[in-house]
């Protein structure tokens, strides 16, 4: 901990914010998690608000080893990670809950049902 104590005073106050910030978003996205009605804005919460918790986490990582050990970007490979794995699994759940057609809170907007989407016009080629 008296590692942390002997960075500049700047870098510590950035790194504090970083780690606030993804803090509250992580928050957040449990939070919604929680509270919100059906599966599919309950994906929502956490793939948007908790990866931009982590991201910030991770960018205050990078910050306080890069100034205690030199540039150091492995953490950077944890965040390309996250960045890259959280919207595809988000995606192939909510694929998922489509096709075996999970019960919708009644406000969820289905833009399958057909006249609900907007309806492309069909140009003949």
């Amino acid at each position: 901990m008296d590692a942390l104590n002997e960075l500049p005073v700047w870098s510590q106050w950035l790194v504090g914010f970083f780690i606030l910030l993804g803090a509250i978003f992580a928050f957040i996205g449990s939070l919604g998690l929680a509270v919100l009605p059906d599966f599919f804005t309950r994906l929502h919460a956490p793939t948007k608000n908790t990866t931009l918790g982590i991201g910030g986490i991770v960018i205050a990582t990078i910050i306080v080893m890069s100034l205690q050990n030199g540039l150091s970007l492995s953490e950077l490979l944890i965040a390309i990670f996250l960045f890259l794995t959280a919207p595809i699994s988000a995606h192939i759940m909510a694929k998922a809950a489509l096709h075996t057609e999970l019960k919708m809170f009644h406000k969820t907007r289905d833009f399958r049902k057909e006249g609900d989407a907007y309806e492309h016009e069909k140009t003949d080629s």
